[in-house]
């Protein structure tokens, strides 16, 4: 199932197919851009369709209490975002970036379908239950192999100096996003008019086509995402097995632990805070004591970065939980005649992605040919501004209306601020993390990078908690806790403007790239 196919080459054959290979590009970009572009698009299609249809499905088909949905929402996104920290270690150390996001495709289409199959007639009935959450698991165990991985391996396409990299970060997000548009309307559209099972088996179906274009364009990454030691990983370790297929027989148990996780949620938040207090102490242990000053100073910038994560996701991540709600029972959704479904409304985020992402990408060259470009710290000030400012305008929105229902305008607002919101916040992280980190744990830190995005998931799901619901009384404290969160962001990227020179300074970006670093990359010390 994870095995290559390919023919063996000498080293000789494979430098000329990679230099031949690299000679050939796409409106500036190697074509692995387009390859990672198009294999992350399908991934993105199974997540945010799954994840349109998640809280309705919870609330409607299993008549959870909304309390108890919104638990289990906020477990779903968290462990999502756990897993690839180690995801990111294990091919940091054996797999390679490429054969981790292959086997994370495998055990996300799994679970996509084992949802479509165990649906059951309804109600909380424990075999169809704990088979969803089962399903859940292998989602999480294979999003932890494939998440952090794929946004490396756009990094590796480039050298770390090289100004194309936030513009080919920027294209990858709009793939993100095109699979974030269509995969709410497919899916959506599928689970609340014809049944819940096709909508989740769309998604699977969309996982697949991601796979088959990944296996069949491998030359275009041009070597890069290998296993450090392929000899290594074809070594026996018990019962003839090799270290590559332990680890995949690993993440078969992880599916197991994940599935027991999620039964009792309550206490993922422990977890969470246990796993990130282990990885920040690694990593700050990694950078003082093992690192020359240079690297240990960008280190810190990348774990600042990461620091703001939790607060931006916890915020903008109400989309799928509380704002879903509010939006199917507070917002007129007629539109030409016809009452929109509110899970279709996921979709405009990814819209204004994709019209968006291509003009901050010019923006981001444009600026930098003519030195004005905003840091990566003060553009996630600005990220965490715009998307307090987007809570602020759908609660004026709100009030405006008065008794009657809230105004659909109002909620493509709000969408279109966090959107530009996203393309200051995500894909410059993405594009820093990678830019920042040295070889040896790049992974990791990309996986830390998503580790945060997990703490701002479950804090997501406390928030749309403390929301108390949409219907009734219940309006005017979902708008309270609305307006509180977003004055308090605002605040907040005031304060990371301020203090971006100095997180700037740290990143040393005068020599990123410069001779004695490039020397220091061929000892590991440096990606």
């Amino acid at each position: 199932m994870m095995r290559d196919t390919a023919q063996m080459a000498t080293p000789q054959q494979m430098s000329s197919r990679i230099a031949a290979e690299s000679a050939k590009t796409w409106l500036g970009h190697p074509r692995g851009l387009f390859l990672l572009f198009f294999a992350e698009m399908w991934e993105r299609f199974s997540y945010y369709g799954m994840r349109a249809i998640l809280i309705f499905y919870l609330t409607k088909h299993f008549l959870f209490a909304e309390d108890r949905a919104y638990l289990l929402y906020g477990a779903y996104t968290s462990l999502v975002y756990i897993t690839p920290v180690i995801g990111g270690y294990l091919a940091d150390r054996f797999l390679g970036a490429r054969k981790a996001v292959l086997a994370g495709g495998v055990f996300i289409a799994i679970g996509h379908f084992l949802i479509a199959v165990t649906e059951g007639p309804g109600g909380q009935d424990g075999f169809f239950l704990n088979g969803f959450y089962l399903a859940l698991a292998s989602i999480i165990i294979g999003t932890g192999f494939l998440k952090a991985n794929i946004s490396v391996l756009v990094g590796e396409l480039y050298p770390r100096d090289d100004a194309r990299r936030d513009p080919a970060f920027s294209i990858f997000y709009m793939g993100i996003n095109m699979g974030g548009m269509l995969g709410p309307i497919v899916c959506g559209l599928l689970g609340e008019t014809v049944g819940w099972s096709w909508g989740f088996g769309a998604a699977g179906v969309g996982m697949l086509l991601g796979l088959v274009v990944f296996v069949l364009c491998k030359p275009w990454l041009l070597g890069q995402g290998e296993p450090p030691v392929p000899e290594q990983l074809r070594r026996p370790v018990a019962a003839g097995v090799s270290q590559e297929w332990m680890i995949y027989l690993g993440a078969v148990l992880g599916v197991i632990a994940v599935w027991g996780l999620i039964r009792y949620a309550e206490l993922l938040g422990f977890a969470l805070l246990a796993f990130s207090g282990i990885t920040l102490v690694y990593i700050l242990f990694r950078a003082v004591f093992t690192l020359p000053k240079v690297d240990r100073d960008r280190i810190l910038a990348a774990l600042f970065l990461i620091a703001l994560n939790p607060l931006f996701w916890g915020l903008f991540e109400q989309t799928g939980s509380s704002l879903n709600i509010f939006t199917d029972r507070n917002v007129d959704r007629s539109m030409l005649g016809v009452e929109v479904p509110a899970s279709l409304f996921q979709s405009v985020n990814s819209v204004f992605i994709i019209l968006l992402a291509p003009l901050f990408a010019v923006l981001w060259t444009f600026l930098d040919k003519r030195r004005l470009e905003p840091s990566s710290p003060a553009k996630f000030g600005v990220g965490l501004m715009l998307c307090g400012a987007g809570f602020l305008v759908l609660v004026g929105g709100a009030a405006a209306a008065g008794e009657n229902l809230t105004p659909v305008i109002f909620v493509f607002l709000i969408y279109l601020l966090h959107t530009m919101a996203e393309l200051c916040f995500s894909p410059v992280g993405l594009s820093a993390m990678t830019r920042l980190s040295v070889a040896s744990m790049v992974g990791l830190i990309m996986g830390t990078w998503f580790l945060a995005m997990a703490a701002g998931n479950f804090i997501a799901g406390l928030i749309a908690r403390a929301t108390g619901g949409g219907e009734g009384a219940g309006v005017s404290q979902v708008l309270d806790i609305y307006s509180r969160i977003g004055w308090f962001a605002v605040a907040i990227g005031v304060v990371v403007l301020l203090v971006s020179p100095f997180i700037k300074r740290l990143m040393h970006l005068d020599t990123i790239g410069s001779a004695d670093h490039q020397d220091n990359d061929k000892k590991g010390n440096i990606a």
